[in-house]
């Protein structure tokens, strides 16, 4: 009993770290296309909930595509009822790449294998390197099914595993709530589903407790979103929990129609594994086709439930400096590292906001932004002043070195957000004043790179968190290729000029300006990799090594 726990366990947790793999690996690689495609959808709710569908089966996870689509609704950068549309497509994606997921691929694994470890060991360049981690994670997906299949073979023969599964198939509440408790668990709806349809179709699961489960992580997958944006915008959370109401409710409308017989799984197909997975995908593609010619009516409703609140604070909280720690260095510079993390939370939130202010301008807005430079500026005097105090203690060389970056990256941070509140707010008031707009082209170049740079902070916001060499390494390398973008954009810029483009006449001093604004900021945030580096020798004198 012991060894046949133990195998299913070591499978479900090799589906699970699979899945998790892949959407790294296309994260790391491919996070700045994805946002890309997810905004230039925004204008139409066929294209938007196809952008939703594609980049859920890229990042096998429709909770990622939520979590990309609300930060662009905090923004402001599209509407309500057009992220709801991405969130439908999103859930079919999700669907679909678990129906994939479920073939057989015969020698199709040793070739994953092959070429994907080739790819990470041997290529210098980073997306390929993480196409590599992408194949490496679909390899082992298919491995982890496989043993999956093994393992559950002999429940069949016990008299008293059948008991307890089928006690699920007389109780399909009981599997439902079971299955979304899982998906949440696990965060994963797509390793749920492909654990439970593996189940059924070695006879481990009854099917019809199984496809209550499936159903059951329909609600949990949804759920998954709406939890890791409780503290978010209101404008994001409006669209999460439209998507949870409407997944959520509709997986249990169907489990009701199934506990009374009201619908018959055999027009599925035949096989009880396809009937399962079949349920799934239908569900999801008829919640999307049935919801999406009504997401304008969803999204008022939305707003009328869920009310905009008055402009606040974009962030701060309790100090993480604790008077109390100084005695102890170690301590202390944790403390530090915390404070710095909620230093670039702020500031990422005020590059959002004042991103939106070229859209639209709100003196509202602009204030909070102004408030919060003065309140991070004050941050960082505090900062400054706690490492002093670490001084009256006897430090050995770590600490010295440890309280020396800190202080160092605290200033960074407020340059960044100096930038912020005080050139970008004044750009975006000038393009008010004077009723002037970028020409479409600059637009979408600006916006591009924001998402570049949006990107790269929440990067340096993990290497802050986890000083994990690699991502360091990737951050680093990053402010390298976002210098070359810029400069690029500027060509393309002075292109225009030379074309007579007249939108790109009146504004390029703040066209250009916004391009550098956005770059110094993104070197900022970059400064937390160096030391990083430094440390395990990937650092050279002027850049970076070449090796690792």
């Amino acid at each position: 009993m012991t060894a046949f726990l133990i195998q299913i366990a070591g499978a479900a947790a090799l589906l699970l770290w699979a899945v998790r793999l892949v959407r790294t690996g296309v994260e790391r690689a491919f996070a700045t296309q994805l946002r890309q495609g997810l905004r230039r959808a925004s204008d139409n709710r066929l294209l938007a909930a196809f952008s939703g569908l594609v980049s859920a089966m890229m990042l096998q996870s429709s909770t990622a595509v939520a979590m990309l689509v609300s930060n662009f609704a905090s923004k402001g950068a599209l509407s309500i009822a057009v992220g709801i549309a991405m969130l439908l497509g999103a859930d079919l994606g999700s669907a679909l790449v678990a129906q994939i997921l479920l073939a057989r691929p015969g020698i199709l694994v040793p070739a994953l294998l092959l070429v994907g470890v080739a790819l990470f060991l041997r290529s210098e360049q980073r997306k390929l390197r993480q196409t590599g981690r992408i194949l490496i994670g679909l390899a082992l997906i298919f491995v982890s099914l496989d043993m999956l299949r093994t393992a559950t073979a002999p429940i069949i023969e016990s008299k008293g595993a059948v008991a307890v599964l089928g006690y699920l198939d007389s109780d399909l509440f009981t599997a439902f709530i079971l299955g979304a408790i899982f998906a949440w668990v696990v965060h994963s709806s797509v390793a749920a589903i492909l654990l439970f349809v593996t189940m059924v179709a070695q006879g481990a699961l009854p099917p019809m407790a199984a496809m209550a489960m499936v159903l059951g992580a329909n609600l949990g997958g949804a759920m998954i979103a709406f939890v890791l944006t409780l503290a978010a915008d209101v404008r994001a959370r409006r669209i999460v929990s439209a998507n949870l109401v409407l997944r959520g409710g509709g997986a249990l409308a169907v489990l009701l129609a199934l506990n009374m017989n009201l619908l018959d799984p055999t027009w599925l197909g035949q096989a009880a594994a396809g009937q399962v997975m079949g349920l799934h995908l239908v569900f999801n593609l008829v919640l999307c086709l049935l919801a999406l010619p009504f997401v304008g009516l969803i999204a008022r409703m939305s707003e009328r439930v869920m009310r905009d609140p008055n402009v606040q604070s974009l962030g701060r909280g309790m100090t993480a400096l604790d008077p109390a720690a100084l005695e102890d260095p170690p301590r202390a510079l944790n403390c530090a590292a915390r404070e710095l993390l909620r230093m670039g939370e702020v500031i990422e939130k005020m590059l959002v906001a004042a991103m939106g202010l070229y859209e639209v301008w709100d003196d509202r807005v602009a204030e909070a932004i102004r408030d919060e430079d003065k309140a991070l500026r004050q941050m960082h005097l505090d900062l400054k002043l706690y490492l002093a105090g670490m001084n009256r203690h006897k430090l050995d060389d770590s600490a010295v070195n440890g309280a020396i970056e800190a202080s160092l990256m605290a200033a960074n941070l407020e340059a960044a957000a100096d930038q912020v509140a005080r050139k970008m707010t004044d750009l975006a008031r000038k393009l008010s004043l004077e009723g002037i707009s970028f020409s479409k082209s600059g637009q979408q170049e600006i916006n591009d790179f924001m998402d570049r740079i949006q990107a790269n902070v929440q990067l340096a916001l993990t290497v802050m968190m986890t000083r994990n060499p690699d991502d360091a390494r990737e951050l680093v390398a990053e402010k390298e290729s976002i210098r070359t973008a810029e400069q690029k954009l500027q060509s393309k810029h002075l292109s225009r000029l030379r074309e007579g483009v007249s939108e790109s006449i009146e504004t390029s001093a703040i066209h250009q300006e916004t391009l550098r604004i956005l770059k110094q900021v993104n070197t900022s945030f970059a400064m937390a990799g160096y030391p990083i580096l430094d440390e395990s020798g990937d650092l050279l004198s002027s850049r970076l090594s070449s090796q690792g």
